[in-house]
């Protein structure tokens, strides 16, 4: 078979899984464009890295990486606030850590979900736990406040992929997994002090009283089941799989080199590239916090189109 008759073929099976994945797994037109274009260019023989720089280039260059980035983490971020995935890591993080050291649960849970949910839903989401809290504790709203708010302000400043980071990462032309290993090490200490630390100071200073509309006998309203949450290990799970993914790929990439042939490298650094590894936890995320818990397949799409919405 002649190249040029491979092309053809590859083009044409590309297009077939595009409308496959679109018409009948009702995956989200643009994941789907994605998976196809990175199917085509395996296909027809381009190196994995080559196959990103062209669908970067195709987006746009440096704003087609942000929007990709942004868009896909948007829509892992949605799913998890639809399916109670950032309550859940709260409440099992308040429960580990216990009621004394509930700041600093709240802290690193702000940390942990700031990363995927954009700071504004997520502190929406979790700001009943807060109320919840003071409630029962009779102490300031900001002894509780401050360290969520701090852990969610930190990690939407200083971890991808929210688009503050990632625009710098691309302004510095910085590898998107130094920004994330680095984010982590400086946002922690900050998110320390700048929570519980202070939290602790001012709530003892401030008595902030919780709102008389949030005043309910035992917990907060918009507080959901707890058996209606996916598992704290899975949530957990889903976060890290694309930061593990891209502390691979820059790891990799700086003991082998950027342009290593090695195939097994290569492979490595392909997957962990910031498309691919959000790809990955975006698809993951639609069947394990959608579809295998009862919402169809075009209400996932919806929720993930909505994520899109400006």
């Amino acid at each position: 078979m002649s190249n040029e008759m491979w092309l053809i073929i590859a083009t044409v099976l590309g297009i077939a899984l595009l409308l496959f994945l679109i018409m009948k797994v009702k995956l989200h037109a643009f994941v789907s464009l994605l998976i196809a274009s990175l199917f085509i260019g395996l296909a027809t023989g381009m190196s994995p890295m080559d196959i990103i720089d062209v669908i970067e280039s195709g987006m746009g260059g440096t704003l087609g990486f942000i929007a990709v980035v942004v868009g896909l983490g948007a829509m892992f971020g949605e799913v998890l606030k639809v399916s109670g995935g950032a309550e859940r890591l709260a409440l099992t993080l308040i429960n580990k850590f216990g009621e004394r050291r509930s700041q600093g649960a709240l802290g690193f849970t702000g940390f942990l979900v700031s990363i995927p949910v954009f700071l504004d839903v997520a502190l929406v989401i979790l700001i009943p736990i807060v109320y919840s809290l003071a409630m029962k504790t009779k102490k300031s709203l900001l002894y509780y406040g401050i360290p969520l708010l701090a852990g969610l302000a930190v990690a939407h400043s200083f971890v991808p992929p929210t688009p503050g980071p990632m625009t710098v990462a691309a302004m510095l032309d910085v590898d998107l997994g130094w920004v994330i290993l680095f984010g982590i090490a400086a946002g922690i200490p900050a998110m320390i002090l700048a929570g519980p630390v202070f939290g602790k100071f001012i709530g003892s200073k401030i008595h902030l009283d919780i709102p008389d509309y949030q005043k309910l006998d035992d917990e907060v309203s918009a507080m959901r089941e707890e058996r209606d949450m996916p598992s704290f290990k899975l949530v957990f799970s889903l976060i890290l799989i694309p930061l593990v993914l891209i502390l691979a790929n820059t790891v990799t990439g700086a003991i082998v080199g950027e342009d290593s042939t090695n195939l097994f490298a290569e492979s490595i650094q392909f997957v962990g590239h910031p498309f691919v590894a959000l790809i990955i936890t975006v698809v993951l995320t639609f069947m394990l916090l959608g579809t295998r818990r009862g919402y169809s397949r075009d209400e996932v799409q919806d929720i993930a189109t909505k994520a899109l919405e400006p």
